[in-house]
């Protein structure tokens, strides 16, 4: 799978772009705040039709316009797909593919796989559960339809409910609708935790030995999935902690609370490890992603790496670039270092400067 080209009409500081990418390692380089990321984030909506940084779409458009539009030529076993995302502040996207209009954004998971590694998901390991969940479920987004769909009718379940819990004290009567929500609720939390178990499985299978290499041996990795129901099952645990729930109008049971734990040996490095521990075994999860991506899809995702060589010493730099020499991938960084231009093969080079791109090989 590649990408050989992408458009941008009126998107964040593009006014109009047109770039064509090499199936083997393509460099954005520019000073910080020149529209580097945005390439990348343009991206990655391709595949996801979501902003890795979390943006709504009315904040991807160009200030002054209220539409934006991206086009990606996207080729997969030999055959091209041309995905057009049109951005609108007052309505939802618009997404086609080969000039037929999509219904639901799932139908373009599949198509063109990314992964997308920022110096932030250096920092997924010592912050927050948050991150976590969604690394998780992004990747799975990805992978897996099925995850995508159960993710989405548990998310307005749980707002749903989250909005009875409040309205409840006001209206006693709606106490009789909390059972149903209950159920659909626990089925679909239930399907969620245990699609990530299977996940969290399989990158065990690959880190371990990734992390070995990288840390030469001294240390073995594992993950495992925290749940916030123990070992209750969901069902059981919105039971007990229905009162808790009324109480502070929130739901505290279920995958939205949930957490994913890495080990060396019995240290818990989210809590315990050395930040240099923590940073290694987040870049033994990426690359893990990678791996188990390949297994999973039978080709090769499309790698988007948003200036985070400069985040890691030279021995880590060495073993994510050997890591990835068969991988279709687009670099950001702020200078053509010269770790980059001795230790890196380069086929095509972009330099970028206050929304301008210019080619320079």
């Amino acid at each position: 799978m590649l990408i050989k080209a992408l458009k941008l009409k009126n998107y964040r500081n593009y006014e109009l772009l047109n770039l064509s990418f090499d199936p083997g390692t393509n460099i954005l380089y520019g000073d910080n705040a020149q529209g580097k990321t945005n390439v990348l984030e343009a991206l990655y909506l391709t595949g996801t039709t979501k902003s890795h940084r979390g943006a709504k779409d009315r904040d991807l458009i160009q200030f002054g316009y209220d539409e934006s539009h991206i086009e990606t030529v996207v080729e997969k076993n030999g055959i091209d797909f041309v995905v057009d995302i049109h951005l609108k502040k007052n309505s939802p996207k618009g997404i086609a593919v080969n000039k037929i209009p999509i219904r639901k954004a799932g139908e373009l998971f599949g198509i063109v796989h990314f992964v997308f590694f920022s110096p932030e998901d250096l920092n997924i390991i010592k912050e927050g559960p948050a991150g976590r969940r969604r690394f998780i479920d992004m990747e799975l987004s990805q992978l897996d339809k099925v995850y995508l769909s159960n993710l989405s009718s548990y998310n307005k379940i749980i707002n749903q409910r989250n909005t009875l819990l409040k309205e409840i004290p006001y209206r006693e009567e709606l106490m009789e609708t909390l059972d149903i929500w209950d159920i659909q609720l626990a089925e679909y939390g239930t399907r969620i935790i245990e699609s990530r178990k299977k996940f969290i499985d399989q990158v065990n299978e690959i880190i371990s030995g990734i992390h070995s290499r990288l840390t030469g041996g001294k240390e073995n990795i594992t993950l495992s999935y925290e749940s916030s129901v123990g070992d209750m099952n969901l069902e059981e645990a919105l039971k007990k902690n229905r009162e808790r729930d009324l109480r502070l109008k929130s739901t505290a049971s279920g995958p939205h609370r949930d957490d994913l734990c890495f080990k060396l040996g019995d240290i818990d490095i989210r809590r315990f490890g050395s930040q240099g521990q923590q940073r290694t075994a987040a870049l033994s999860l990426k690359l893990s992603e990678i791996e188990l991506v390949k297994m999973l899809i039978c080709d090769t995702p499309v790698l988007l790496l948003d200036d985070v060589l400069s985040e890691l010493d030279k021995h880590r730099q060495n073993y994510l670039l050997e890591s990835i020499n068969d991988i279709q991938t687009v670099i950001t960084c702020t200078g053509l270092d010269e770790f980059v231009n001795n230790r890196f093969s380069i086929n095509k080079i972009f330099h970028v400067k206050n929304g301008k791109v210019a080619k320079e090989n």
